[in-house]
């Protein structure tokens, strides 16, 4: 029987070695943690939405350049499979108002807990508090333990599911990237993605304002839109709208220095209709109760409307609606890697084989955030993960087959 070394126990890591223990294989996962699966179990605070329920061609476009080549993992396993999968372990499902699905304990914990046990089950070994350092001169894999001590695994194969850079204080801090440079493997590199933007507030913004939400809007960048919320930060802003166009908006900046968006600030109205409700203001009515009344605009869209005009709001009607159904905003630089959901960048997927092992070391394969795609959040994070960690085990049986060592 092979040993399979799995290095990061995430999703990826431990779909994985469900997989290939079912399959008789004999697994061990190295996780660098005390505990598996930290960062699930941080989203899982949030409700845990495991994937979306829309249309599958509508769900492959999430992943934007990506989707082509990850298209065969996710029709492997794509959402219905992963519904199936937690309903198995007691997780039971629901889709929500906005398409998401997510367990009807609307956290990760039960989750986790039955699928640690089905994997004990399995004879699945965790080895936590190991962090992978690479290769010795005799290609075994090198742990550094809490202690300080090294220990040395020969497996038969190895899966590299090791996260991106968000969220290092979880386990994911990409410090493999100069590993596997070392072994010319070509790794994109890691930036932000579903993370928020800096943006030069005045001081009234920041202190009055930091932690206001600006709700039911709609932000516009480059010909595409998104829905939702956004949050002032004293630096800058974040929330959903925003995640939805950070991959468009980070190469803007890195390319332009900086990126203009244009908030929609009352969406559910036209404009026509915003400027004759603005039009009828009472003799004396101040603007910040006129803005709250006609324009039915909360105190922090009010003071963004003021930021964007260094407070010389247009007079008339039709100006006014204008603005507010486009407000400008520069946003002058991504916020720190650490700060964002998730990570673009990664491997690079021509690196990879068709079982997502890695071409320059035979045996070593490679799956989740580490690969080379980024997609919104909404299900679509975990749903790629969950793909892939099937994939890279459908890839790592194969291939053993193949070698001769199932014996």
């Amino acid at each position: 029987m092979p040993d399979i070394a799995i290095i990061g126990a995430g999703p990826a890591g431990l779909i994985a070695a469900e997989r290939l223990a079912e399959a008789g294989h004999r697994v061990t996962i190295y996780e660098r943690m005390a505990s598996p699966a930290r960062k699930l179990l941080l989203a899982g605070r949030g409700g845990l939405n495991l994937t979306h329920s829309e249309p599958f061609d509508a769900f492959l476009s999430r992943y934007r350049e990506a989707q082509g080549w990850l298209e065969p993992a996710l029709r492997a396993f794509p959402p219905q499979a992963l519904r199936d999968w937690a309903d198995a372990l007691g997780a039971e499902t629901f889709i929500g108002s906005s398409g998401r699905v997510f367990p009807r304990a609307m956290k990760a914990s039960p989750l986790l807990r039955a699928w640690l046990r089905r994997l004990e089950g399995l004879g699945v070994t965790l080895a936590s508090g190991r962090l992978w350092t690479g290769w010795d001169v005799d290609g075994a894999l090198n742990f550094r333990l809490a202690s300080g001590d090294m220990e040395l695994v020969r497996p038969d194969a190895a899966l590299l599911a090791l996260g991106g850079a968000s969220w290092p204080r979880l386990g994911s801090d990409g410090g493999w990237v100069p590993l596997l440079a070392e072994r010319g493997v070509a790794v994109s590199p890691l930036r932000l993605a579903n993370g928020g933007f800096a943006v030069a507030w005045s001081p009234l913004m920041k202190e009055r304002f930091a932690g206001h939400p600006l709700k039911r809007i709609v932000i516009r960048f480059g010909g595409e839109a998104a829905s939702g919320e956004a949050m002032i930060d004293a630096d800058g802003i974040e929330g959903g709208a925003i995640y939805a166009l950070s991959a468009p908006i980070r190469e803007a900046i890195l390319r332009d220095g900086a990126a203009g968006i244009a908030i929609d600030l009352r969406p559910d109205l036209a404009m026509g209709d915003l400027a004759m409700r603005l039009a009828k203001r009472r003799k004396g009515e101040t603007l910040s109760n006129h803005l709250r009344k006609a324009g039915g605009l909360s105190p922090v869209a009010a003071a963004l409307l003021r930021e964007s005009t260094g407070n010389a709001l247009p007079t008339e009607p039709e100006g006014l609606a204008s603005l507010i159904k486009a407000v400008p905003l520069r946003l002058d630089a991504p916020m720190p890697i650490a700060r964002a959901i998730s990570t673009a960048g990664g491997i690079v997927h021509n690196e990879l084989d068709a079982g997502f092992m890695l071409k320059r070391l035979p045996g070593v394969f490679a799956a989740g955030e580490m690969l080379d795609w980024e997609a919104p959040t909404g299900g679509y994070l975990l749903q790629a993960s969950f793909a892939t960690g099937v994939a890279a085990a459908a890839g790592i049986a194969t291939w053993l087959q193949e070698e001769g060592r199932t014996g």
